[in-house]
């Protein structure tokens, strides 16, 4: 499916973060991602999850939560990883930019998150709860999310590889915690960053499915 992209600079509190903004044509909602550990937007997982949304015809905005300064200190210290308080903020503007973007303003708002992203994801749903209609997050570590996760509102899915055994059961007990009804797909054979053939594949589909169904206004279906 044809989109169009841009590169986006987004004010997020005084930073300056990097952006990649992908349109379809006629998009019936926008899916904000929220990359983990060490990673950024040119994450290749995460691509392969945006060019599967695009079919689905979902917009994508695939941002740097951190600055290339913080990104070269993160790398030398890891500190800034697992500030779960700093890169949910971070998720929190870029939401709250989206919305107030011209070519994004109307869009319905989903996020994905992966690793410690999907912890930030989850406290940004938690705060912005108008706003974010569903939640997904791969391989990620919602216990990071802190008591934000009893406030989640939204929709929301833990896609976990079967191998991940400690991320699995960090997923199961955020399960059961949420006040809402979230949903676990465990994903047969996988470890933690999917890199089975064929796994990533299904964390798309499963992805896309899910928001699909949470995200875009049922006359777009």
């Amino acid at each position: 499916m044809t989109s169009w992209k841009t590169q986006e600079r987004i004010d997020a509190g005084g930073v300056l973060l990097d952006g990649d903004l992908a349109l379809p044509e006629h998009p019936s909602g926008l899916i904000i991602f929220a990359h983990g550990s060490g990673s950024s937007r040119h994450s290749p997982r995460n691509q392969i999850v945006a060019t599967e949304l695009h079919e689905y015809g979902l917009a994508t905005l695939l941002t740097d939560l951190l600055t290339t300064e913080e990104e070269v200190a993160d790398a030398r210290t890891g500190h800034l990883r697992f500030d779960i308080g700093l890169l949910a903020d971070r998720v929190i503007a870029v939401v709250d930019w989206a919305r107030n973007h011209p070519p994004t303003a109307a869009l319905p708002i989903g996020l994905f998150g992966a690793s410690t992203g999907g912890g930030a994801a989850l406290v940004a749903a938690a705060a912005r709860p108008e706003a974010v209609r569903a939640v997904v997050s791969r391989g990620g570590r919602p216990d990071l999310a802190g008591p934000a996760l009893l406030e989640v509102r939204s929709p929301t899915m833990f896609l976990v590889g079967e191998k991940d055994a400690e991320v699995l059961d960090l997923n199961e007990q955020a399960r059961n915690t949420m006040r809402i009804s979230a949903e676990l797909r465990v994903i047969a054979g996988a470890t933690h960053l999917f890199s089975e053939p064929g796994a990533l594949d299904q964390v798309a589909e499963e992805a896309a499915g899910f928001f699909q169904m949470h995200v875009t206004p049922a006359v777009a279906r």
